[in-house]
């Protein structure tokens, strides 16, 4: 059994044993606490009432058909929220103009420090120093539009402490500083029925969250992976989308003329696993050949949801093709179109909530067979269960297969099985009053983590309602092959103090 095994077991016996008994307890001495327990996600409904309430609470219902027939405008307006989930809905509520401007944001400061003791130089001790600030501007244009600005930026002081010769120039460029824009849109309805927001933005599929199947708008920020989740690794990308509302469904359209690609770990990074830095990458073109479209039919129900999606994007992952222009010969990365057609459901059964997503790729390519192209089908399934007290466990896999499978795909820089496999558990429990939770996340790729893992534990603390404060350790397990073969060394203890304003 491999180190990260080991430590996840570990982990999960001291929560199980530090877990609250009493409500288990209580299900032996009363049948009423069993249905407290296990109770779904319905509310309950009054066991009786008299006409005096009745009267008294006459006029607060709302008319059913009004609601199906016009969503109101200012809710779904209501906030700048950075994700959109496929089960969005509608609340009814009338509207409430504030046109104001508004300025938030955070800053935070992180380290991180390599215990390691097979860490090589310059990645020994603290590796990162890294202040950061991000601000978004606000305004509420009308009772229909609003629009906001955000921008990112951190300068790393790790570098000029431990002196810049000491890291590739790919290093410097990639983790030393950083300004970028955000979440930046305006959005607002169109009709009664029909919303629109057009800049900058995160646009969430599927049922998972520990996993991507369908989530496939958005590509991530991977130079530091098992640091954190993937709602804080998504990368906002400009796009214009549609949205029609009719009772439980939503149907979104959205066309994508941004091409963005996750940020990989740079060449001489702890993380960066080849000897040699990778081939420039090739500018997809401008025009509309290059504007990219997506879709999806979304429904809210009782209990249950369910997507479709489709899209028509660039892969996020790369092929290296050779360009010959007159008597130069050189290599470069270029992403090809690629189609995706998925689902995804979630069924809610008392304290049980399980997920399913599938996707069908088509249109895929790799270096190592060229002009060939591949189809792959993604099936995943989860399951989360919350009846402990203040906690909830989840358990998330996912098995990919290629077909037409050539045996040329092992090779580097492909490295593709026929069939890769990837699970993830969570384990997250809440105290004082929700001021502090802990997590286990632990994440492998392969069945026996072949490929590579990691095990983070975390603990996050809300010191004021302004001031938080996150910290603990993540464990990696080197793979046979991918961005893990050489992971091991990579150990780590971080620690990040946000304040928020």
């Amino acid at each position: 059994m491999n180190r990260a095994f080991f430590i996840t077991v570990a982990i999960l016996l001291v929560w199980i044993s530090f877990a609250p008994v009493a409500s288990i307890h209580a299900q032996d001495d009363s049948s009423d606490d069993i249905d407290d327990i296990v109770q779904g996600f319905e509310p309950e409904t009054p066991a009786a009432a008299d006409d005096d309430l009745e009267e008294l609470l006459q006029g607060f219902e709302q008319d059913a058909t009004e609601e199906t027939e016009r969503p109101p405008e200012d809710e779904i307006l209501k906030g700048f929220e950075n994700e959109e989930k496929y089960a969005e809905t509608r609340p009814a509520t009338e509207a409430k103009p504030t046109p104001s401007w508004s300025l938030d944001g955070e800053f935070a400061f992180t380290a991180t420090y390599n215990f390691s003791p097979s860490a090589s130089a310059p990645w020994r001790g603290f590796t990162a120093l890294r202040p950061e600030l991000e601000l978004a501007l606000k305004n509420r244009f009308s009772d229909n539009w609003q629009g906001q600005i955000s921008a990112r930026g951190f300068y790393d002081v790790i570098y000029a402490l431990r002196g810049r010769n000491e890291y590739t120039s790919q290093v410097i460029a990639a983790y030393e500083k950083e300004l970028e824009l955000k979440d930046t849109f305006i959005q607002g309805s169109l009709t009664d029925r029909l919303d629109t927001k057009i800049g900058r933005q995160i646009v969430v599929w599927g049922t998972l969250d520990n996993l991507r199947v369908t989530d496939v708008l958005n590509p991530l920020d991977l130079r530091l992976p098992g640091l954190t989740d993937i709602d804080d690794l998504r990368l906002p990308v400009t796009m214009v989308k549609f949205d029609y509302y009719s009772g439980s469904w939503n149907l979104g359209a959205m066309a994508i003329p941004e091409a963005r690609f996750s940020k990989l770990p740079a060449f001489g990074s702890d993380f960066y696993p080849f000897p040699r830095p990778r081939p420039p990458e090739q500018d997809p073109g401008e025009g509309f050949d290059k504007l990219q479209y997506a879709a999806a039919l979304t429904g809210v129900f009782s209990g249950w949801d369910v997507g479709f999606y489709y899209a028509n994007i660039y892969e996020d992952r790369p092929t290296v093709e050779t360009v010959i222009s007159g008597p130069t010969v050189r290599s470069v990365r270029k992403h090809t179109r690629i189609n995706m057609l998925g689902t995804a459901a979630d069924l809610a059964l008392g304290n049980w909530l399980l997920k399913a997503e599938a996707a069908w790729f088509s249109g895929l390519q790799f270096t190592g067979t060229p002009g060939v192209e591949y189809s792959r089908l993604d099936v995943a399934g989860g399951v989360e269960y919350s009846g402990f007290s203040e906690a909830a466990v989840s358990l998330e896999a996912v098995n990919r297969r290629l077909f037409d499978y050539d045996a040329l795909l092992l090779q580097p820089p492909d490295e593709t099985d026929e069939n890769e496999f990837q699970w993830a558990l969570r384990i997250a429990k809440d105290f004082f009053n929700d001021t502090l939770t802990l997590t286990l996340l632990a994440s492998t790729f392969g069945i026996k983590a072949d490929d590579g893992a990691f095990t983070r534990f975390d603990a996050d603390y809300d010191v004021t309602d302004a001031v938080s404060f996150r910290g603990g350790a993540v464990f990696y397990q080197s793979g046979d092959k991918g961005r893990f073969s050489d992971a091991g060394a990579n150990d780590r203890l971080f620690a990040v103090v946000k304040y928020s304003f």
